[in-house]
């Protein structure tokens, strides 16, 4: 059972990566694609690195800096860049039911290399049945224009698939807050050029600059600062239970905000990618001979969790 602080950190959580993507679809109608990565990184990075810079262990940062720089690539440079474009042509409600797919992705990945363990009917049903969810939302858009704006979004549901791994497999080291001011710092200085070249001519409205400003102080930094508290409070596999909700939240916001439709289609999307991704990332339950010692799971710094797929 949460405690109450464990329940007001989840609530924010599932808020707060779940409504970049409507701030992404309010900013990209005045301002280019570069310009809103290089504003959300910059931003996040602003705060973020600070913190990491007075908390020390610069060395670390160092001696992972390879990792750190293709860490930083699959989770932020491709991936928000590709999202913010496919925005233009897709709803946001669309975009984040598409990227929900990447713990369906990610479970795929492990399976081809090698990290996941023998996958039972009901996980092999997850994903079917969370790739039949793709299929629902996707397969009347591929005929149109929107096909080139999925298969971004898909792309990036992959990278946000890959980055995890890298963590676990090269970051361990590396605690949470760094890799993520580090990553923040290193893609804002990649934006920075693009940004200035596709500058807009004048200054973009107060709702464009609010979405702007929202998305890198509160969907980024603060976002990740809930989210090591909520690692620390309740520990890694009941804290990641939000990015369940958080396609729900992209749902709700696009429809009331934007006017978004939703239409039978979504609904039953949504309810085959979420039911798909709980079945198939689901573990078994260990033979009472085979159960490990019982540990506090808020133990810890949570150092070495690996950044879930924001939006």
């Amino acid at each position: 059972m949460l405690s109450r602080r464990g329940w007001i950190l989840f609530t924010l959580m599932s808020v707060l990566w779940g409504i970049p993507y409507l701030l992404i679809k309010v900013a990209v109608e005045n301002v280019s694609v570069p310009t809103v990565v290089f504003a959300r990184t910059a931003l996040g990075a602003l705060v973020l690195l600070p913190l990491a810079l007075r908390s020390g262990r610069l060395d670390v940062v160092r001696r992972h800096w390879r990792p750190l720089l293709v860490f930083t690539a699959v989770e932020i440079i491709g991936p928000w860049a590709l999202l913010s474009d496919a925005e233009n042509q897709l709803t946001s409600s669309m975009s984040g039911l598409l990227v929900a797919a990447v713990p369906i992705i990610g479970v795929v990945l492990a399976m081809l290399t090698g990290d996941a363990e023998r996958l039972g009917p009901v996980r092999w049903a997850g994903l079917l049945v969370g790739l039949a969810g793709v299929g629902v939302l996707a397969g009347p858009h591929l005929g149109g224009g929107s096909a080139w704006a999925i298969g971004e979004v898909m792309l990036v549901a992959l990278g946000y698939a890959i980055a995890p791994l890298i963590a676990l497999r090269r970051l361990q080291d590396l605690p949470s807050l760094h890799m993520a001011a580090f990553a923040l710092g290193i893609a804002a200085l990649v934006y920075t050029g693009p940004a200035i070249a596709t500058w807009p001519e004048e200054m973009p409205g107060g709702r464009v600059l609010a979405a702007l400003i929202a998305l890198g102080l509160i969907c980024t930094a603060l976002a990740f600062i809930v989210f090591f508290e909520l690692i620390r409070e309740v520990g890694t596999s009941r804290g990641m239970v939000f990015t369940y909700v958080n396609p729900a939240v992209a749902v709700a916001a696009g429809v009331a905000f934007l006017g978004e439709p939703l239409t039978g289609t979504i609904l039953a999307s949504f309810a085959l990618i979420l039911g798909g991704s709980v079945l198939a990332t689901a573990r078994r339950a260990p033979s009472p001979a085979a159960a490990p010692p019982v540990e506090d799971e808020r133990a810890g710094d949570a150092k070495a969790e690996p950044e879930p797929a924001s939006g």
